[in-house]
């Protein structure tokens, strides 16, 4: 019986260490944190990052070259809503809430939020004790990331295609919005089920707004300084072209208006990590 039971143990063990190697191999496709944000997981790989000359719409600071995202990271399947910033930040900056959107603004994107707020947001969620017992820690995307993630292996204006009138189905911009935000998620999303990356608020990406490089780069992060930070995706106060992939806007970091926020989060293998060190613990309680 002795010799069954140390069999059974070592068995045991040996399944919950594959087990335990799965997840740190593959993390999962799509988690969902404390406050309900939903992040997809971005697969790393290589683009080109800009936009040809030959692109209607196109600014001068779109110079294509060829970019490699070298680890996969998580994305926001949708923008912050002003509920999940509000239950994180105790407050709602929004400009479209209450009686002018019929007290439906749970679910609209948050906007009218600075960089510094944006970064401020992701700060005050990593720090939470759920967020920090699973080891997460939150970021605003890189634009590299932004626009790979916006793309989502497309090479056209849009990640749909090059026509802006497929806009109505994909995006909130100026020509579909009746001027005012809309909730999350009502229109399609693209192919790695990212909704509103076109139109709605625009995002603010972490980096520094300033010429691209000339060659082909790994992980860019933008100058280590500047006057002004990026921000992506166009919104629902803009033309079309403004909504492209390539598209980049950037302000000053105080500036609010249209601007929201889509949360990123590294390191994947941190998330395995947590897993695995729960199933060892598991294993061990259980000898």
């Amino acid at each position: 019986m002795r010799h069954q039971l140390s069999t059974f143990i070592v068995t045991s063990g040996m399944i919950l260490l594959t087990l335990a190697s799965n997840l740190h191999a593959q993390p999962p496709r799509e988690i969902t944190n404390s406050i309900g944000i939903k992040l997809v997981l971005i697969p790393k790989g290589t683009f080109m990052m800009g936009s040809p000359k030959s692109e209607e719409g196109r600014s001068t600071d779109e110079s294509l070259h060829e970019v490699t995202i070298s680890k996969d990271y998580y994305l926001g399947v949708y923008e912050v809503t002003q509920s999940q910033y509000e239950e994180v930040m105790g407050k709602n900056p929004s400009y479209f809430q209450g009686a002018m959107v019929r007290n439906k603004n749970a679910d609209l994107p948050v906007e009218n939020v600075s960089w510094d707020d944006a970064v401020e947001f992701c700060k005050k969620l990593s720090s939470r004790p759920k967020e920090k017992k699973a080891g997460r820690v939150y970021r605003l995307p890189t634009e590299a990331e932004w626009e790979y993630a916006c793309r989502a292996g497309s090479n056209t204006a849009y990640y749909f295609n090059n026509d802006f009138r497929a806009l109505n189905i994909n995006g909130w911009y100026r020509g579909n919005s009746s001027i005012s935000t809309h909730e999350v998620g009502e229109l399609n999303p693209n192919a790695w089920g990212l909704y509103d990356i076109h139109g709605n608020v625009g995002e603010w990406c972490s980096d520094w707004y300033g010429e691209y490089p000339a060659g082909a780069v790994n992980d860019p992060t933008g100058p280590s300084e500047g006057l002004f930070r990026v921000y992506r995706g166009g919104s629902w106060l803009l033309e079309a072209p403004f909504c492209r992939s390539a598209s980049r806007g950037w302000s000053d970091p105080s500036f609010r208006g249209d601007a929201g926020l889509r949360l990123a989060l590294s390191s994947p293998s941190e998330i395995a990590s947590s897993s695995k060190a729960s199933i060892e613990k598991t294993g061990e309680s259980g000898k």
